[in-house]
């Protein structure tokens, strides 16, 4: 599915101008390639540079990192942070493969490692490459604002490249234990459980510390950006729901009281002193966050389609300005248009949604408004399986006729039989 043509050669994927040996691994299409080098994040006045910005403000002595390159190896995304050989977020079905030891990152932990570890060795190409760097000169704190690529599904709300934000804050271990002689933990609220582990490498004491800290310093976070929303909301109520990270212990999720709902913000939790050892940083201690950048801009801006962020429209990007939260004015909506393709699962090969999703993105691009899944079923004789979906055109800058949508749906028909190996019934 991915192209030879515009993005390379039969045997080489081009990624931003350098070329990478494709294998059996290599699922990342063209219509994924051409989002790498978009730069949301560095247009000043689209909504979510807006919002990084107003992020980056809330950490000022903390460095940042904007520009870090989407194409990291398979250690870097997952052995790095303790993902087991087994964990689902490997499987080719969710992941864009360059080839079996490349990937498009799917998370912007991929950087922790490497960003503790050019700040314990001194990697001045790296170290470079952030912005308020005198803040935190050995990476000691630091942000990443980066897009991430997932195999996903189709609606108002998924995209396959979104937007997140990293954090992590480490403390030399001997301030820390000096500032508990002298201050204990006395008020902290933090507890521990079995579900919601300490680390053997951390006493309770610390672990405390390093959770109190971390909830502060997100608390003032999201009271900072959310009162520049406006609507007169007084507070933001939070509450902390014990999560789990392969690469943080005890982890949560924060969850804020906005607009009258809980709202999901961001999972965070303690670093894992592993990845503080092969930082070469074993005598420090720390916590990291992350969140997705869409979600929350969605919510400020009042963007009601996670596709508008991608759109060329310039009715869109007119209606913002940097460094000020301000809420989108839809355009005229164009009439959406419906049309259903019902086929057989091959037996011979696998059958994964998110390739049907692929599929649908490479060949209609950002037409498709969304995908539902209306009918499955097996055969009683034959056991063979059969689904229907129904897929729903609609553009957000321009009307699209029922010819131009008809030849898509037949691009897409011949499309499934080529490439999925399905029985169009």
């Amino acid at each position: 599915m991915y192209s030879s043509t515009e993005n390379g050669t039969a045997d080489k994927l081009s990624v931003l101008g350098t070329a990478y040996s494709t294998d059996g691994w290599t699922n990342t299409t063209s219509a994924i390639l051409q989002k790498t080098g978009r730069g949301l994040l560095h247009q000043a006045s689209h909504p979510l540079a807006i919002l990084k910005e107003l992020i980056f403000q809330q950490f000022p002595d903390y460095a940042y990192y904007d520009s870090l390159s989407p194409v990291v190896t398979t250690q870097q995304n997952f052995d790095s942070l303790g993902f087991s050989n087994d964990h689902p977020g490997r499987a080719k079905s969710d992941t864009y493969y360059i080839n079996r030891d490349t990937l498009l990152r799917t998370h912007t932990s991929a950087h922790q490692l490497q960003l503790l570890k050019a700040g314990s060795s001194g990697d001045r190409e790296l170290l470079a490459q952030a912005r308020n760097s005198h803040a935190a000169p050995g990476n000691e704190r630091f942000l990443v604002a980066a897009d991430v690529y997932r195999r996903d599904e189709i609606d108002a709300s998924h995209y396959p490249v979104f937007h997140q934000m990293e954090g992590v804050c480490t403390f030399e271990r001997r301030e820390v234990n000096e500032q508990l002689r002298q201050t204990g933990t006395a008020g902290q609220t933090t507890t521990f459980s079995d579900s919601n582990p300490l680390q053997a490498d951390h006493n309770a004491a610390e672990a405390t510390y390093l959770a109190e800290h971390m909830k502060h310093t997100m608390n003032s976070m999201v009271a900072g950006i959310l009162a520049r929303a406006g609507g007169g909301q007084e507070g933001f109520p939070v509450r902390w729901i014990d999560g789990s990270f392969p690469f943080t212990s005890p982890s949560w999720e924060m969850e804020v009281l906005f607009r009258g709902e809980w709202l999901e913000i961001c999972g965070c939790g303690i670093t894992k002193q592993s990845i503080m050892r092969n930082a070469g940083m074993p005598q420090r201690i720390g916590w990291a966050f992350g969140f997705g950048l869409e979600r929350l801009a969605m919510l400020l801006f009042g963007v009601p389609d996670i596709r508008l962020f991608w759109s060329h429209d310039p009715r869109f990007a007119a209606q913002f300005s940097s460094g000020k939260i301000s809420t989108f004015k839809a355009f005229s909506r164009h009439p959406s248009c419906t049309k259903d393709v019902s086929f057989w699962i091959p037996h011979a090969a696998p059958f994964h949604e998110n390739d049907l999703m692929d599929l649908l993105r490479e060949t209609a691009g950002d037409l498709i408004e969304g995908t539902q899944l209306i009918d499955s079923f097996t055969h009683p004789t034959s056991g063979r399986t059969s689904r229907c979906y129904r897929i729903t055109y609609c553009s957000m800058d321009r009307n699209v006729t029922n010819d131009e949508i008809n030849a898509i749906q037949d691009r897409v028909r011949a499309a499934m039989v080529a490439q999925l190996g399905v029985t169009l019934r």
